[in-house]
């Protein structure tokens, strides 16, 4: 599975972002899909998850409130859709897939064996 991940950019604090996470000709139904950040300091942090159908979303405290997770099947889509912007949250964001998860969401970055290239977003004034 092939992932690509776009939207990224600069935001003032505050403001807010879509992120992006293509999976081109792979049925997504199939896979849960994971959001993570690695930061300047380049620790890598969970922040949101979605079940392979949508039905279940799972988010790290410091984002809880402000971003939101979803996903357009049809279309092999998934988006980090995120708001009230802060600088802690400048990071390269990755997104990665799992099929090991049985529709479930799971937080654990080695459960996932998919991953793509990442984009930054940089939240500065």
């Amino acid at each position: 599975v092939q992932l690509q991940a776009s939207g990224g950019g600069l935001v003032q604090p505050g403001g807010s972002l879509r992120v992006s996470c293509a999976a081109p000709g792979r049925t997504s139904s199939d896979y849960g899909v994971g959001w993570f950040r690695r930061d300047i300091k380049k620790e890598r942090q969970f922040v949101a998850a979605i079940s392979s159908h949508g039905h279940n979303t799972q988010y790290a405290e410091a984002v809880k409130g402000r971003f939101t997770i979803s996903r357009d099947n049809a279309n092999n889509m998934a988006y980090l859709q995120m708001s009230g912007l802060e600088p802690e949250d400048t990071a390269v964001y990755y997104c990665a897939a799992t099929n090991r998860l049985n529709g479930l969401t799971n937080a654990h970055a080695p459960l996932y064996d998919y991953w793509g290239q990442g984009t930054q977003v940089t939240v500065s004034s």
